[in-house]
């Protein structure tokens, strides 16, 4: 008999499966259930995006592509970002196309560490981030984060954590899935910490483009200095609703790059064809439809903000991407107790704060990347599950 135990890698059966899984694969086998628990836009890709699809496919344009990418997409990439942050990249050497934003972060995390290197990760955060580094040999380090400073990292808790093994700090926001974001100056003190190291940050800004104060997204990589020690990840998915198109990008120094792309070549090889024709269209005529998103999820933020307040929840106000983080420690429960009797008992589906790490304890994860009148019911049937503890 063959032991497969013995077979598998020791860093894979030391990843822990994600603690999301198990309520997404409970609420697929209850048809009544509302869920707010998946992170995905509940628009349409917009008709032109998906045309420019569908006339790619009708040319016949289904071949390989470039490892790196479409020219034509990898210039269009490089001239959104010189209108968003003034920051040029060299989309020959220094714009990697990657099967959505999530391949774009494995494969900097595998090139850029060694067995034995520190990933510094501020939680709660994205579930990625943590099982890439184990299977990549790294040794992740929590930074948590409280609500007290609004979910952000402070430059103070960067230095205290900063060792001579540390190698990468990924810094992700805006946040999922605290919804928090980092101001210029707040960014301006965390790149003081790191100026005079060598240490490479991931910043992970899939989100950048859904924030809702008066104040625009930093790019961190604009930063003074910054840029030639950030690897930028962006994507299609979140901005565009464009989820199932799985497409995405890096970008950093070409010396960096060249190394990332290898990981991409061998284990990849390029993005889907379609998809890139798709991602020129929608960097082309998007933005109005970004917008649109971007005001509709405003107002479902402002209301759900109002809902959970009104129920007696404490709820830090996100100022980006469009989850919300309450605190349920008023209930008494463990943040599992309350999603699985919240499921249970109301049929709605929400995320344990502690998936995203530890520091998420105490919370829950609920996204507002739905309607309104989807909103309203499960927002109605917490409520009466609230009552119900009390």
């Amino acid at each position: 008999m063959v032991d497969y135990e013995q077979l598998l890698s020791d860093r894979v059966k030391e990843v822990k499966p994600s603690g999301i899984r198990k309520f997404f694969d409970v609420v697929a086998t209850m048809p009544d259930a509302i869920s707010l628990g998946v992170g995905e836009p509940d628009f349409e890709t917009p008709w032109q995006i998906r045309r420019a699809g569908i006339q790619s496919l009708e040319k016949g344009q289904t071949f390989y592509t470039s490892n790196w990418g479409l020219a034509e997409l990898r210039r269009q990439i490089a001239a959104l970002t010189r209108r968003k942050y003034q920051l040029c990249y060299d989309a020959d050497k220094e714009i990697l196309v990657t099967v959505g934003g999530s391949e774009a972060i494995d494969n900097a995390i595998r090139a850029l560490v060694n067995p034995g290197d520190e990933v510094l990760i501020p939680e709660p955060s994205f579930v990625c981030y943590t099982p890439l580094t184990q299977m990549a040999g790294g040794v992740p380090v929590a930074l948590p984060t409280r609500v007290e400073d609004q979910f952000k990292l402070t430059a103070d808790a960067l230095r205290a954590a900063i060792t001579p093994h540390t190698k990468l700090l990924i810094l992700p926001y805006p946040n999922n899935p605290t919804g928090a974001i980092m101001t210029r100056d707040e960014l301006e003190a965390i790149a003081a910490v790191l100026r005079d190291t060598n240490i490479v940050v991931l910043s992970d800004e899939i989100y950048c483009s859904l924030t809702y104060g008066k104040d625009p997204h930093v790019c961190f990589a604009e930063l003074p200095g910054m840029q030639e020690r950030t690897i930028v990840v962006d994507g299609f998915s979140k901005s565009y609703a464009m989820t199932g198109w799985r497409l995405g990008w890096a970008m950093g120094p070409k010396e960096l790059m060249r190394h990332i792309c290898k990981v991409h070549q061998f284990g990849i090889m390029s993005a889907p064809t379609t998809a890139q024709f798709a991602g020129i269209e929608a960097i082309r005529s998007g933005e109005d439809d970004i917008e649109r998103m971007r005001t509709q999820y405003d107002i479902r933020r402002r209301f759900l903000l109002g809902e959970l307040r009104s129920m007696g929840l404490e709820c830090f106000e996100p100022q980006g991407a469009f989850y919300m983080f309450p605190s349920i420690t008023s209930t008494g429960l463990s943040c599992e107790e309350f999603c699985e009797r919240l499921l249970k008992e109301e049929k709605v589906a929400v995320v344990p704060g502690s998936a995203f790490g530890a520091s998420g304890e105490g919370h829950v994860r609920i996204s507002y990347s739905y309607s309104m009148n989807h909103l309203r019911e499960a927002c109605f049937r917490m409520r009466k599950f609230l009552q119900s503890l009390s």
